[in-house]
């Protein structure tokens, strides 16, 4: 009978976790959809197109496209021609933000596109495979009329993936090409508050540099960042998490430790869970506000995917560590077949990432799909990482469906069991589905808010509320998983209830100093638990 009742209010306090945790998830949506404006801003440029008539151009001149000291411009291509200037004069120049307005460190990063005018000409065709070069350089001031700063200064070449949808005719002089935007520019801070690109297209004919890419009319740049306003929202909720987090970590190691017990391997793939979440939570953005740092993207992907590998191991540890039938348990070494795939895509992920954005500390301008090796390349470890996380999912399903079903077996034993033993399993195996279905509900929550984020137009009007759709989905999904790795600490960890002395004729004929888990492998001093021994028993048998 006591067994009973404690195992009624178990559930019951299960209940409450549940709903107060279902609150706080709301909550975290509700955040990023009422409180924070959308995560990004994108603003178009169009450059200028500036002369530059001197014989040795000079590289550390910068050319400003207006203000005081603004360059001599010209308004197209057909007035250098009637003026008679050349192709490597012109400089087409961008200066970063509009006019009166500043740039910010709680911008975060900047990522910008280019898309080029090309006009269609009968005698200037854009040729098969071609490719534009461009010699870029990037300079900074934090003062209006100060002088600039060069910051970065490359040569780089793009491919041009152009369609023309009309006959290759005459008639059809001037009309634009329909061409790809390409990757220009990305900064991983945003640490001044003026910026100025001058892109220059140096023409060689005997070298075969920038000939046959048609008439270019005009450049235009797309820049995006993030909007200032959200990213004050979230770094607010990353100093709210960072602590909660870090609590019930200490508050869940504790009861481990005092244990008189070793901690088993599911507890331990539990306590690293939170320590990769505290990793992503712990707010060191705060200082990007005042350093110039970056490389603060790259450490935020190296620490997304800490994270996620960590999750996606503790899946598989979970399900088998739940296979009571399983002999080989307790050993991370039993789960190489199924970790060794997500080690193997976590490391091809990191290679590209540091091909990419690793590059780009030194040059912004770079680009892995500029050119076709860079392209095999990084196409090679993207299906790489695929193949494995394909993998993956098919061993985790597989792993899902045998413990489903070995639960399914022994729960035919159940009635003829004891009231108060029987609740006791009954409990283990709730606890278990009930963990399942929250996995299942957060894993189809990310992929149905990601849907909708991309398919939306960004915001939905609600009577006199603006709801943001992305931000709702940056900050209710970065709760949500924060919420899980809380509530596993929280349900897993050791329980020091006693239950005394065999009691009710012997219901529940458990030793009076061994302890209650909500894991069903976990090995005490005196042996396995209850459940591990029926199990066995039965396996046997």
């Amino acid at each position: 009978m006591a067994g009973a009742i404690i195992e009624n209010m178990s559930t019951r306090k299960l209940c409450i976790v549940g709903a107060i945790l279902l609150v706080f998830q709301v909550l975290a949506f509700l955040v990023g959809g009422l409180i924070a404006p959308s995560p990004t801003t994108a603003v178009p440029y169009v450059a200028i197109k500036c002369i530059d008539v001197r014989k040795n151009h000079h590289k550390n001149k910068w050319f400003m496209p207006w203000g005081p000291n603004q360059c001599e411009k010209i308004r197209d291509l057909d007035e250098a021609m009637i003026r008679q200037i050349e192709a490597n004069d012109i400089v087409f120049s961008v200066h970063m933000p509009l006019p009166n307005k500043e740039m910010s460190p709680w911008f975060q990063f900047m990522l910008y596109i280019l898309h080029m005018d090309i006009a269609f000409k009968t005698d200037n065709q854009i040729k098969e495979n071609a490719e534009v070069t461009l010699d870029v350089s990037l300079a900074y001031r934090d003062v209006m009329g100060g002088p600039w700063e060069e910051m970065a200064r490359a040569t780089e070449t793009r491919k041009l993936k152009c369609t023309f949808g009309a006959p290759k005719t005459p008639e059809h002089e001037g009309k634009f090409y329909d061409c790809d935007v390409l990757p220009f520019m990305e900064i991983g801070t945003v640490a001044h508050k003026y910026y100025l690109i001058n892109i220059r297209l140096p023409v060689n004919e005997k070298k075969g540099i920038n000939v046959g890419i048609g008439e270019i009319k005009d450049i235009r740049l797309v820049g995006i960042h993030q909007n200032g306003g959200f990213t004050k929202v979230w770094f607010a909720m990353k100093t709210f998490l960072t602590p909660s987090i870090v609590i019930i970590m200490i508050w869940y190691w504790r009861r481990i430790t005092l244990m008189t017990r070793p901690p088993v391997l599911l507890e331990k793939v539990i306590f690293a869970l939170g320590i990769s979440m505290t990793f992503i939570n712990i707010p060191v953005e705060w200082f990007s506000i005042g350093f110039d740092w970056t490389w603060m993207l790259l450490f935020g992907d190296i620490r997304q995917g800490i994270f996620y590998a960590m999750l996606l191991s503790f899946w598989i540890i979970f399900c088998g560590e739940h296979m009571m039938d399983q002999n080989q348990r307790n050993h991370f070494s039993a789960y190489w077949k199924q970790v060794g795939p997500i080690a193997v895509g976590s490391f091809c992920l990191f290679v590209f990432d540091m091909c990419e954005r690793g590059v780009q500390l030194k040059n912004p301008f770079y680009s892995i799909w500029a050119t076709d090796v860079g392209t095999e390349l990084a196409m090679a470890f993207i299906i790489v990482a695929g193949i494995c996380l394909c993998l993956y999912f098919l061993l985790l399903c597989f792993m899902v469906f045998q413990v489903f079903r070995n639960i399914s077996g022994k729960q035919s034993s159940l009635p003829a069991m004891s009231k108060a033993r029987r609740l006791h399993y009954e409990g283990l195996i709730f606890r278990f589905k009930f963990l399942m279905l929250i996995t299942l509900a957060c894993a189809a929550m990310t992929v149905i808010f990601f849907i909708v984020s991309q398919v939306t137009e960004g915001h939905w009007k609600w009577g006199e509320f603006t709801v943001q759709v992305n931000s709702a989905f940056f900050t209710g999904i970065y709760g949500m998983w924060n919420l899980y790795v809380f509530a596993l600490m929280f349900l897993y960890a050791p329980s020091h209830k006693n239950y005394g002395d065999d009691q009710s004729n012997g219901d529940l004929r458990v030793n009076s100093g061994e302890e209650l888990q909500l894991t069903t492998t976990i090995t005490h001093v005196d042996g396995p638990t209850e459940v591990y021994k029926l199990a066995r028993k039965e396996a046997q048998e």
